[in-house]
């Protein structure tokens, strides 16, 4: 579980919440991120550091709403926040048995001038990716549809029946413009983000796909 009550500010406007180890991966930490927006403050990703630092979550005023990336995240169960649940519309059955879901995606759209939400299906079949500027940078937030193991970036393809749909998704990742990659996990050591510019963003998401394509899962 997330032991400090504290949140970080690595960038203006993102704030990050305590680490807590994945159970089925003890070197695996996942934060959850605090979107301090004027159109309404947001949580991207469930995670045990939602509750642990949820007074100081409240500090910045009201949640609107706790965007989902993928249906593991309810694993942790509902947050000690009062934050209503966006998920998409593919994961929301599995969701619902551990979070009241508010709200559902289906398609990619806009929330407000700054945040869009971008369905990128693969490693589940309603995985969502969320793409957030802040007046400066870019963020991505890909959950576990790409994330940073040991400095590299990986995919996580759980059924091999899924590899189209991750290889289109990978595709339209490739083609997004992010300055700084923020997935669910990274291993222990490795920082929650990635600082890049576009020519090593696609290099990299490059490698994610000859890997997908020859058959491997990461």
């Amino acid at each position: 579980m997330a032991r400090s009550s504290e949140l970080s500010s690595p960038f203006e406007g993102l704030h990050a919440t305590p680490t807590a180890r994945l159970p089925y991966q003890a070197d695996v930490v996942l934060r959850s991120y605090l979107l301090e927006r004027p159109e309404g403050n947001v949580i991207v990703y469930n995670s045990p550091g939602v509750t642990a630092a949820a007074s100081a979550i409240r500090a910045f005023g009201p949640v609107e709403r706790l965007l989902i990336n993928h249906e593991h995240e309810a694993m942790y169960g509902a947050p000690d926040l009062d934050a209503p649940v966006f998920v998409h519309e593919r994961d929301r059955a599995a969701t619902a048995r551990s979070m009241s879901v508010a709200g559902v995606f289906t398609e990619r759209e806009r929330l407000g001038d700054d945040l869009e939400v971008i369905p990128t299906p693969g490693h589940t079949p309603g995985t969502t990716s969320f793409l957030w500027n802040n007046g400066r940078l870019r963020f991505l937030f890909t959950g576990d549809f790409m994330w940073i193991e040991n400095g590299e970036w990986h995919a996580v393809v759980l059924d091999p029946s899924s590899q189209p749909a991750y290889l289109q998704s990978l595709a339209l990742v490739r083609e997004l413009e992010f300055d700084v990659l923020v997935p669910w996990g990274v291993t222990e050591g490795d920082a929650g983000f990635a600082h890049v510019d576009r020519t090593e963003s696609r290099s990299r998401v490059d490698a994610i796909i000859r890997r997908v394509k020859a058959g491997e899962n990461r």
